[in-house]
């Protein structure tokens, strides 16, 4: 049953920091790879959960942004319609990654693109995490 509340834990945290709210989901994932998990369900985890927190802000793009005028932000918007959904992929960086998710529902985005650039940019990270921490046993 611990060993559940560790992964929970993991989601929670994950889903937290891709929000506005403070995350320590890469704390959290190299310690419980450090006492022995499986990698494979931690980046299945941390992704899923960092992902739903992704598409919150996207979702939150959708109705809190709908009152700001698009065209007071020209520079952002012509940025961002250029790229896409594809900009998506780096939603894992810190702070700008939150305006992206944010940004992307505000534009209206496609949400399925979204979402599928969100999880492979934030699995990747994941991913990566666990290859660097593998390489330094």
């Amino acid at each position: 049953m611990v060993e559940y509340a560790y992964l929970v834990g993991l989601f929670v945290a994950s889903f937290s920091s891709a929000t506005i709210l403070p995350g320590t989901s890469e704390l959290t994932f190299l310690y419980l790879l450090k006492i022995g998990y499986s990698s494979e369900i931690l980046i299945s985890v941390a992704t899923i959960g960092n992902t739903l927190g992704g598409m919150t802000s996207y979702l939150l793009g959708l109705g809190v942004l709908r009152f700001s005028s698009r065209r007071s932000h020209p520079w952002l918007t012509e940025v961002l319609r250029k790229r896409g959904p594809v900009l998506l992929i780096f939603s894992w960086v810190p702070f700008v990654g939150d305006i992206f998710c944010l940004a992307a529902g505000w534009l209206r985005f496609n949400l399925w693109s979204s979402l599928l650039m969100m999880a492979i940019g934030k699995g990747l990270r994941y991913l990566w995490l666990a290859i660097i921490f593998e390489s330094m046993k």
